[in-house]
């Protein structure tokens, strides 16, 4: 069985002054550095070694993923980047203020075509909208979103049983993450508001997923606690 630690990558300068990232990319801010700092302190303090270590190929993923290896003490693993696990891509909205997509554009796209309604409306119908009036072409469809999220996620758990590996480290994004758990496990509620440095914790064994604890914050409090004593 393979433990997969699943992170959010560390706080950025877009998270920071509310900007849709997706595969735009800002580096993490000082703030950011020490949250994922404080998650390797965390992994170390309860003993965790990683056998194998995956992010996306953007760069606030694989800056993360450097300050969780040192500060755990598992540098030197095998790790590769996956551009399967990236951020959705926002296409022309990519940059651009989250309240902007999310408060202005999408709910007036759900108005006019009749399906506004409460709550946070489904994966599949905001990735559609977003496709639909990215003037860029570069958004995905649901169809292709979801795919490259499952096979990309899907692969790396395959390799890891097939090399024996019992615990890896896979740093991500906070959208792709809610929506893999959602597809794994269609009877959950959603994740949102994943937290920076957050941990959500699954397992893989005999071609299927289980899903433990979502957005776990234990780990860098753990570390905060080590770092302020």
């Amino acid at each position: 069985m393979v433990n997969i630690y699943l992170v959010r990558h560390g706080k950025t300068m877009f998270n920071t002054i509310g900007r849709a990232q997706g595969w735009s990319d800002t580096p993490l801010t000082a703030a950011g550095e020490m949250g994922v700092t404080e998650l390797g302190l965390g992994f170390k303090a309860k003993g965790i070694k990683f056998d194998r270590a995956y992010s996306s190929d953007s760069g606030r993923t694989i800056q993360t993923m450097g300050f969780i290896l040192a500060n755990s003490e598992n540098e030197g693993i095998p790790y590769r980047f996956d551009k399967r696990i990236r951020e959705w891509c926002f296409g022309s909205f990519d940059g651009g203020y989250d309240g902007e997509l999310f408060d202005g554009v999408l709910p007036r796209i759900f108005a006019e075509n009749g399906s506004l309604e409460e709550g946070f409306p489904d994966d599949e119908k905001v990735a559609n909208a977003i496709y639909a009036v990215d003037t860029a072409g570069w958004a995905e469809t649901w169809e292709q979103l979801s795919g490259r999220i499952l096979e990309g996620f899907t692969d790396i758990a395959k390799e890891s049983e097939a090399a024996d590996a019992n615990n890896i480290v896979i740093v991500s994004h906070g959208m792709t993450i809610g929506s893999f758990v959602k597809l794994i496990r269609p009877e959950l509620p959603r994740p949102h508001g994943l937290d920076n440095g957050s941990v959500t914790h699954l397992t893989y064994e005999n071609g299927k997923f289980s899903v433990g604890k979502v957005g776990d914050m234990s780990y860098r409090e753990l570390g905060n606690k080590i770092l302020t004593k």
